[in-house]
This record gives structure tokens, sequence and C-alpha cells, in this order.
């Protein structure tokens, strides 16, 4: 098959969950014998032309003078450029500022979209931006052959608001299992003598709220705040938290050597993550074995079940940390970290991918896209 993959900025990863699995995804499909393209920004830090046999598409991406608009010129410039590469199958990742080009889509390829998650809950929003973003979610299932979710609650939504079928798969994590304590020397912590959040800094993914329970706790334990804090809201967190020497914001990492180290070597791994699907750090978290404490919430508890412990808001984070030891739940730890080898490892999941595109090509156009 000759397969592109449109959304993302680019392989390999250095911005985020899909970014990371089109980097997997498309070298696991060059290694079963198939022909791949995925688009990059302009300006991503790689620059070769080809990535481990994927072949790479470097189109023009002006997000680094408009801000989120030139998102929507980038998708322009890679749907365009799909017109003219005689692809059969183009899977998109998403569909935030690339469905409003779907009348652009060539007309051959199977348009396969994994449908991520209700981007219009995300309060960072305004509610113009929400309305449109409800506005291209229609257009993205209307204009797709085939749907993906990558969370059983993203599957029953697309079945209640559009009527439409999709094929459930989760996203997926490696198993850790080389830890190295040494990793913790440059952040000047100890092993499971400190917390850690991880996300982007975004209100839905209640970094405030870990912060404040911890706060209210009078929590002296140093806390790791894993994230790209050079924003508004991350300027607007740090100000508010300035007087708390335990916590640290650490800023973004994307070495997933480190990262795992980090959390296999944390006492508590708050997960805040509460808008989306399957979402990729908290997997990647049960694989390095960290001890996680998650946001009550259907998408996060549909992953982690019975083995997590939750909280809604500052108060009982509070009652987490008075309460909970990781030494008393070592078999939490091991329940998820057996969830990634038996359900969320990669081979498994691209396996998925790639039974399903095939699935896909067999079956030609089952639904009409418009």
């Amino acid at each position: 098959m000759k397969i592109a993959i449109l959304g993302t900025r680019g392989i390999p990863n250095h911005y985020s969950g899909f970014e990371q699995f089109a980097e997997f995804f498309s070298v696991y499909l060059v290694n079963q014998g198939h022909e791949v393209y995925v688009y990059n920004s302009h300006d991503h830090l790689y620059q070769e032309k080809t990535f481990h046999g994927v072949n790479i598409l470097h189109q023009f991406d002006p997000e680094y003078k408009l801000g989120t608009f030139g998102q929507f010129i980038y998708d322009f410039n890679c749907i365009i450029d799909s017109r003219k590469r005689n692809f059969d199958i183009i899977l998109q990742l998403g569909y935030t500022s690339n469905s409003i080009w779907h009348f652009l889509l060539p007309k051959k390829p199977i348009i396969v979209t994994n449908m991520d998650g209700l981007e219009w809950k995300r309060t960072k929003y305004s509610k113009p931006v929400q309305n449109f973003l409800k506005y291209a979610e229609k257009l993205a299932v209307k204009s797709s052959h085939y749907l993906i979710a990558d969370s059983i609650g993203i599957q029953n939504f697309l079945k209640e608001k559009y009527s439409k079928d999709s094929t459930y798969i989760a996203y997926g994590a490696h198993v850790f299992e080389n830890p190295n304590e040494e990793v913790l020397n440059e952040y000047q912590v100890g092993k499971y003598q400190y917390n850690m959040i991880m996300a982007r800094f975004e209100p839905e993914n209640n970094i405030e709220t870990v912060l404040d329970g911890m706060v209210l706790n009078q929590e002296k334990t140093t806390v790791l705040v894993v994230g790209n804090h050079n924003t508004k809201y991350g300027t607007y967190l740090k100000d508010k938290f300035s007087a708390f020497k335990n916590i640290r914001f650490v800023g973004a990492i994307f070495n997933l050597q480190i990262l795992n180290n980090l959390r296999y070597f944390s006492n508590l791994y708050f997960h805040g993550h509460s808008v989306g699907g399957t979402n990729p750090s908290l997997l990647e978290a049960m694989a390095s074995r960290a001890f996680i404490i998650a946001h009550n919430n259907p998408f996060n508890k549909a992953i982690l079940q019975q083995n997590a412990y939750y909280f809604s808001d500052a108060a009982e984070v509070k009652n987490i940390l008075n309460t909970i030891k990781r030494n008393d739940n070592l078999q939490l730890i091991q329940n998820n970290f057996e969830a990634i080898e038996n359900h969320f490892n990669w081979n498994k999941i691209n396996g998925q991918y790639l039974q399903l595109l095939e699935e896909c090509l067999a079956k030609g156009k089952g639904v009409s896209a418009i």
C-alpha cells in the first residue's frame, strides 16, 4: 500500500502524542513492506528526506508567524500536495484544522480519520472557537470513509451523535524495563522522594488543581511539573505558585528514556487530563510502573479501571496525599504494567491499525465521503 499520514507537525516526535504515534506506526509500516509518507512542517527540527525508510514531505507551515491560524495553511499545503501523490490511503490524525479543506482531498485514496478527543470541550478555546470545532468535527465525520476512535467513550459519542460506526483502537506504549537512577541527578531528586505531573499547560489538564491540593496539604515533597510552561497559562501558574519552592517547573521533555525514568522513580504520578480519548502519557506512565493518581473521568477510568486512585478537586488531592502510600499499592502498579504488556503494547496497536487499513482498502469506500 502507498500510505500518507497527515495532521501532525511531523516526525520524529518533538511535540505530542499524535506525532509519536506517526513516528512509531510509519516505521512499522515500512518494515511491513509498505510505501509510507509523513507530512512535516517546513521548520521541523528533522530536515532529512527520509526517516528509517519513511518518506518525509516538508510543507510550509506559518504557525510560527500566525499562531494557530497557521495550522490551517499548513494543512491546506499538505492536502494540496497529496493530490499529486496517487496514495491508496490517507490516514488523518485529528481534524481540527484540516477538515475545512475536505473538498480538496484527492478522490482516489480511502480517507481514514482518527477522531482524537472532544476538542471543542477544551476550556482554552473561546465559545466561537468551540462552535467551529464542533463544525469541524462534523465535517471530518462526513468526509471520511472510515473512522477510528482511540477510546470507547469517543466511539460511543460518534455513534450517538452522528450515528456513525468507528473502529476502536487504543493508543500504545512500550514497556519500560531498564531504569537508570542516575537520570535523577540532573533533576536533583531521589528515588521515590518526589511527586510528578506531566501535561500540556491547559486548564482541562488540571495542573492547577493538583498543585492547589499540594498547597492545601502544606506539602513539602518536591513535585516536578513537566511540560512547556512558556505559555500564557504557564506564566499564570508559575506566578501563582512562585512562593512554593518544592514546586518545580522543569519544562517539556521529549526524551522517552528520561521521561520513563522520572515516572518510574516518582512517588505519586498525577494524571490530570480530563478531555480526550486514550492519552499517550497515561499509557507511558503505566508502562513505566508509575503509581498513578488520575482525574476522575470516564476516559481515564476506561484505561485504569480499579488500578488507580482518582481525584476531582484540590480537596481530594489533599486527602490522597495524606492517606495513600506507594508501597501499599504495588499490585495496582503491576496490574497497569501488565495491561500495557497484554493490551496496549505498540506491536499490537500497530498491527491493529495495519489490519484496519488493509480491510479498508479491500472494502473500498464503504461509506460515502462528501
